[in-house]
């Protein structure tokens, strides 16, 4: 028990020592957010105690210095007088505040050698975050405006940003909302998808349908919208066309296997006999009945239908500004259609459960060539799908 309580002991007292290296390391790098976050952890529940006076002059070393260093460089900033530098300073205001609002549910904290709390020289910064804001959220939307003035989708994806962040940190500044709207309007790429048929097979019409489906693709975002039906009143960016070039459907088989089964079963009960033929009886007088084994012979006839169909073609991405291709990817898809049944001679005794279940099965009308180019359309849409999603559209 006591060598137990040694080897917690002194696991303990390593985790503890590593911790204090960490918080130290940490300063003597200048991350002192880092060496706060730390004291901070391990002073939680614990600041009374002997062992975390270390972390209590951590804490107000990094404090000290983090704090310094951010002011200097709030001062550097705004002697530039850079307004791109607005949003800088707006952020190190914001950490200023939050590494105090870390701190002070932890005071007051004792520093046991000078008999003396330790010095954290707080300051409210409420009003030059609410100033800066008001800055920020100014220069941001006359950027956005500018970029209005483009009239290029880029330029209103940039502005949309820049509103975008005013919204997060000023909520409903003057018509932000509106321009944003108006910004995400003009900034979408409209994609029209379309299906050529290039091959002398008849396409299913629910194939075509389901392919041009493309609410269920889930690939509109908010940039990006497709489209298989043409609005008069959009001017579309891309086209995306699915060139079937090829389907295949196989012949109808039907492959036959032969099976021979055999099998020792039990097969009844006979009498115990002994060497001489006369019958063994157990100490009451009972006759002594033991297992009767038989061979059993069954000759099995697995049948498979088997049909297939393959569809492949390409997928074109074209750009209807310059009228020229821009990608095109192979796709294929294929989808087979396989039956089992059997049938016997012999005894089906001798037979594996799995083989029985097939007994109860009958052969099948074949899928029609139409029907099994339309079950293709699953996997043919889950490719579609990849396809895009790898290869997005951009302007």
């Amino acid at each position: 028990m006591k060598k137990h309580l040694l080897i917690l002991f002194l696991t303990l007292f390593f985790v503890a020592c590593n911790s204090i290296k960490k918080t130290q390391e940490a300063i003597h790098k200048g991350n002192y957010d880092k060496a706060i976050s730390l004291a901070v952890r391990n002073l939680n529940g614990n600041k009374t105690k002997k062992k975390t006076q270390p972390y209590v002059l951590m804490l107000e070393e990094a404090f000290g210095k983090a704090s310094q260093r951010d002011q200097e460089e709030i001062a550097f900033l705004k002697k530039d007088a850079n307004p791109e530098n607005l949003e800088r300073i707006y952020n190190i205001y914001l950490r200023l505040k939050e590494r105090q609002q870390k701190i002070k549910p932890l005071l007051p904290l004792k520093i046991s050698k000078k008999k003396a709390n330790a010095r954290f020289d707080f300051k409210n910064y409420d009003e030059a975050i609410i100033t800066l804001k008001k800055e920020l959220s100014n220069h941001l939307y006359s950027k956005a405006k500018a970029l209005f003035a483009s009239n290029h989708k880029y330029d209103y994806r940039k502005a949309y940003e820049e509103l975008k962040y005013i919204e997060e940190i000023n909520p409903n500044y003057r018509d932000t909302r509106v321009l944003m709207q108006e910004a995400n309007a003009k900034g979408i790429d409209y994609v029209f998808v379309s299906i050529k048929n290039e091959t002398a097979q008849v396409v299913p019409k629910k194939l075509e349908k389901d392919l041009l489906n493309f609410d269920t693709y889930g690939l509109n975002d908010l940039w990006t919208v497709y489209h298989s039906k043409r609005d008069t009143e959009i001017r579309y960016d891309f086209g995306l066309s699915l060139n079937l070039r090829k389907i295949e459907v196989s012949p109808e088989q039907v492959r036959e296997k032969q099976l021979i089964k055999e099998k020792q079963i039990k097969d009844g009960y006979k009498y115990l006999l002994d060497t001489d033929g006369n019958q063994v009886k157990d100490s009451l007088g009972n006759k002594i009945k033991v297992d009767k084994f038989v061979n059993v012979r069954c000759e099995l006839y697995q049948f498979t239908q088997f049909k297939s169909a393959i569809v492949s073609g390409q997928v074109t991405y074209v750009d209807f500004q310059t009228k020229q291709t821009i990608k095109v990817f192979p796709i294929q898809s294929e989808f087979v259609f396989e039956h089992q049944y059997a049938n016997y001679d012999g005894d089906k005794r001798a037979l594996e459960r799995s083989f029985l279940s097939l007994l109860k099965v009958t052969s099948v009308t074949f899928p029609s060539n139409e029907q099994m180019i339309y079950d293709t359309g699953t996997d043919l849409k889950r490719k579609l799908k990849a396809i895009i999603a790898r290869n997005k559209f951009q302007k």
